[in-house]
């Protein structure tokens, strides 16, 4: 038995938590209270998807054109040049999440970077970037929590591409509205003119990598880069962990569910 073998086997008795996501007990000995299993099970997004911003496709055959774009790409829409996520945002990756958005669970923030980090690989050069920059919070909210969860996947993500991270590039100017649940058209008003390039910050012709943890609908992305642009950078890519996909989007989805509560049994706002 080696010794790595040996302190998963005296981990699972001696600290018997279980998995923050299926509950069942962890059997090895991990800084982050999820599973093997649910770690590797996390519905990663793969070919078919839009070249633009990463949307899945349903189908085979949008993927069979010569530049395969979705709607909203072919129109332009999006002042991001590339979007990609790891995973499809479900009930486990929401819990996953959750635990590094309101309990600091540092270690999942370099499991995502890692995630993330493979996902510019495979993407090639096209991805290459000059800065890494978290999306920010609010300074209210940033004060409240401590810490800005998009900043603990951004700097090891940074650090694995080795680029620098620059976790005041930008400033998010208008707090989010108070109300929980937002319609598509809120979502996208909420981040009107949100966001601005931090005083003394100089982005011209800079390659910007912007992380967040959830696409929604695109629109925070898109303020971030629409603020990068009028700055003057070359170019702005996004990713994030996970996306709510289409076929998410209905009554009762995760993307109109009631956000989960902190620990403190408040409520984040979407």
């Amino acid at each position: 038995m080696t010794l790595k073998s040996a302190l998963d086997a005296l981990a699972s008795v001696l600290f018997a938590a279980p998995c923050r996501v299926c509950g069942q007990p962890l059997r090895n000995a991990s800084r982050i209270p999820i599973c093997t299993a649910c770690l590797e099970g996390f519905d990663r997004i793969t070919d078919p998807l839009c070249l633009g911003c990463g949307r899945p496709f349903v189908s085979p055959v949008a993927a069979e054109a010569g530049r395969p774009l979705c709607r909203l790409c072919r129109a332009g829409f999006y002042a991001f040049e590339r979007a990609r996520s790891f995973a499809a945002y479900d009930d486990a990756l929401s819990e996953a999440i959750s635990l590094l958005k309101y309990e600091e669970v540092t270690r999942l923030g370099q499991w995502f970077a890692a995630r993330l980090a493979e996902t510019v690989a495979r993407e090639g050069g096209e991805w290459r970037a000059d800065v890494v920059a978290p999306v920010p919070l609010h300074p209210e909210r940033q004060r409240e929590r401590g810490y800005n969860q998009a900043e603990l996947i951004a700097r090891p993500l940074a650090k694995r591409l080795g680029l620098r991270c620059d976790a005041r590039l930008l400033v998010r100017l208008k707090p989010r509205p108070p109300r929980l649940l937002l319609s598509r058209r809120e979502r996208w008003e909420s981040v009107r003119g949100a966001y601005a390039t931090h005083p003394g910050r100089d982005v011209d012709n800079l390659r910007v990598l912007l992380v967040d943890d959830v696409l929604t609908t695109g629109a925070t992305l898109d303020s971030c880069a629409r603020a990068l642009k009028d700055a003057g950078a070359a170019a702005v890519l996004g990713l994030t962990v996970a996306r709510v996909c289409s076929w998410q989007v209905a009554p009762g989805s995760l993307a109109g569910r009631e956000p989960r509560s902190k620990p403190d049994g408040r409520h984040e706002h979407p």
